[in-house]
């Protein structure tokens, strides 16, 4: 080793502390992956494959939200958002999500944490011609992470959109 430093030992690896506002809902934090359907009176049914992945880096209330969808036959990508959802300690939850297709959402909700059950409404739906509301409902179901989103537009009532069931990797 003439002259030659030896590396230095990696540091153990600390585990994730969680901010007592994202404990709750720290179910949700890791890879989900499944497949989901959707439709709408103006738009033909489908058939999509799913990833969700939920982060938190331990020093703030918000856990990272990503999402990406691609067809089952081919791996063409179709859709992707991304956000920030903000728990509080009353139940109640922010979340904020930017959409590939350049739609923003700002919504509001709450959450049961016993019954592990998310419930979103739209406050503001930004940059969309036609969308002019969304809810979504998420809950764990036998260990899988299922989502229903209904959707309002200019010329429909508020309609179901998409559902999807996820497991956890």
């Amino acid at each position: 080793m003439d002259g030659e430093k030896a590396a230095p030992a990696a540091a153990p690896a600390t585990p994730l502390v969680l901010h007592p506002a994202v404990a709750p809902l720290s179910y949700l934090l890791g890879t989900w992956i499944g497949q989901g359907e959707g439709g709408y009176p103006t738009i033909n049914h489908f058939s999509y494959a799913e990833e969700l992945h939920f982060s938190h880096s331990g020093n703030k209330p918000v856990i990272g939200y990503t999402q990406k969808t691609w067809k089952l036959g081919s791996g063409e990508p179709m859709h992707a958002e991304s956000g920030y959802w903000r728990p509080k300690p009353d139940g109640t939850i922010e979340v904020v999500i930017a959409q590939s297709t350049g739609l923003a959402e700002v919504q509001k909700g709450t959450y049961n944490a016993e019954e592990k059950v998310i419930m979103l409404q739209s406050e503001i739906v930004g940059n969309a011609s036609k969308v002019r509301e969304i809810r979504r409902l998420f809950e764990l179901v036998n260990g899988d992470l299922r989502y229903e989103v209904q959707m309002a537009t200019n010329t429909t009532n508020l309609q179901p959109h998409l559902k999807a069931s996820l497991k956890k990797l």
